[in-house]
Parts: C-alpha cells; sequence; structure tokens
C-alpha cells in the first residue's frame, strides 16, 4: 500500500511537471515539488519511525541491563555474601542455613529473570526439585550440568532422578550432589550423598520405592540404573544412563 501510494503521487508529480510548461505555471512547479516530497514520505516515512522506535527500545534496554547488572554486583558483594557466610557457618544440615540457601536462589533467580529458557528441560527440572528438597529437609543439593541436554523434566529419568534426590534428603541429608552429563548418544546422571548408605539386597522385598521407582523404571524405560556405595565406602551413588536412539 506504501509503495503503491507512492508510485501514484510520484506518477501525479511527473504529470503536474509536464502540465506546468509555460512561464505562467510557476504556482504548478509549488504544486510538483509538494507533490514529490509526499510520495518520499510516503516511500520512506514509516520505515524512519520504524527505525526511531527500535532504537529508542535498544537504548532503553540497555540502560535496563546497566542498571540490573549494577544492581547485581551490589547485591553479589553484600547480601549474596552474607548469605553464602552464613551458609558455611551454620552448616549444611541446619534450619538457619537451609533458609540462607532458599532466600540466595531467590534473589539469583530474581536477578537473572528472563535470562533463562522457558521450556523445562531435565537440568531445571532437578535443579528446581532440589531447591523444593531444601525447603523440606536438612539437606544441601548441588546439582552440575555438564553439555546441552535435550532431555525433558517429564521424562523417566527426570522421575528415577527425582526419586534418588528425595531418598538421599529424606534417609541422609547433609550434602548431596547431583551431577548430570549429556552427550547426543545417552544422558548420565549421578546422585550422591554421605550418609549412612545402604544395600539394596538388604531392602525388604515390600519395600518398592528404590527397586520399582528408579531401577525398574529405568529398565522399563530402556536404561539401567544401579545402587552402590559412595566413594571411599561412605554414603551411596545412584548411577542412571540411557542411550538415545538416532531418532530421538
Amino acid at each position: 500500500m506504501r509503495v503503491g501510494v507512492a508510485f501514484g503521487l510520484a506518477l501525479l508529480a511527473f504529470l503536474l511537471a509536464v502540465a506546468s510548461v509555460g512561464p505562467d505555471a510557476g504556482w504548478l512547479w509549488l504544486l510538483v515539488v509538494v507533490t514529490a516530497a509526499a510520495a518520499v514520505a510516503a516511500a520512506v516515512g514509516p520505515e524512519l519511525l520504524t527505525l526511531r522506535r527500535q532504537a529508542t527500545a535498544r537504548r532503553t534496554a540497555v540502560v535496563r541491563d546497566e542498571q540490573r547488572a549494577e544492581m547485581a554486583a551490589h547485591l553479589h558483594d553484600s547480601v549474596l555474601q552474607t548469605l553464602a557466610l552464613i551458609q558455611n557457618r551454620a552448616g549444611a544440615s541446619s534450619e538457619v542455613a537451609r533458609i540462607a540457601r532458599a532466600q540466595e536462589r531467590e534473589l539469583r533467580d530474581w536477578l537473572h529473570a528472563g535470562a533463562s529458557s522457558v521450556e523445562r528441560d531435565l537440568a531445571t527440572d532437578l535443579r528446581d526439585f532440589g531447591a523444593a528438597l531444601e525447603l523440606d529437609y536438612p539437606a544441601r543439593i548441588e546439582v552440575v550440568v555438564v553439555g546441552g541436554t535435550s532431555e525433558l523434566g517429564t521424562g523417566e529419568v527426570a522421575a528415577s532422578a527425582r526419586e534418588a534426590m528425595l531418598n538421599a534428603a529424606r534417609h541422609a541429608g547433609g550434602d548431596i550432589s547431583v551431577y548430570l552429563e549429556s552427550t547426543p548418544s545417552s544422558v548420565d546422571v549421578f546422585v550422591r550423598d554421605r550418609g549412612e548408605g545402604f544395600a539394596i539386597d538388604d531392602v525388604p522385598e515390600d519395600r518398592l520405592g528404590v527397586r520399582e521407582s528408579i531401577v525398574g523404571r529405568m529398565r522399563r524405560a530402556g536404561g539401567t540404573a544401579r545402587v552402590r556405595p559412595g566413594a571411599g565406602g561412605t554414603g551411596t551413588e545412584v548411577y542412571l544412563h540411557l542411550e538415545r536412539s538416532d531418532d530421538e
């Protein structure tokens, strides 16, 4: 529509210029200039307005990011360091450390709002589940992710890992580490605690939490799950492994 209007005005200006040949046609030349200017404005005016709006939006975003960065730096140097010091002095299993850690996570999420992906993947699911466990159990859960995973938080690996994390927080507490490694061909999850440990063969047959919710679920999904003593014979390690097919 804009191109059509500009073309029509340009054609009108051309016809007026042809009709204004003569000594007494000065007013027609003025009309030609006005019509030609209107044609140019119709052709490029909206584009210029759009570029100006985009430039204003970019400047506003830059100013907002600078303000957020300054606020994040100030909070990191003051509040976040204080919360980290409280956690270190209080111990992983204390109520004070749990509250401080929850406040630290909420503050970091607020500072980095909008920076994470909206889609809920396996890594995001495990981090959120670990944060929820820390509010209910005397545990400190660290989730480390290596590699970009496309595994969704609704899959069997996520459900098995959540069950392992819940068992570790409920029965062991303290420091719990969750290590997630993803490659194009496989997904591996390690859940380690520093509790008293246990042997799966010693668990009564009617207790199906580990056998069905972790080992059985991974087997039905085409993967494997192993429950074994942790490094040095202390604690428990749950290892989950799932191979990806080419179609996946």
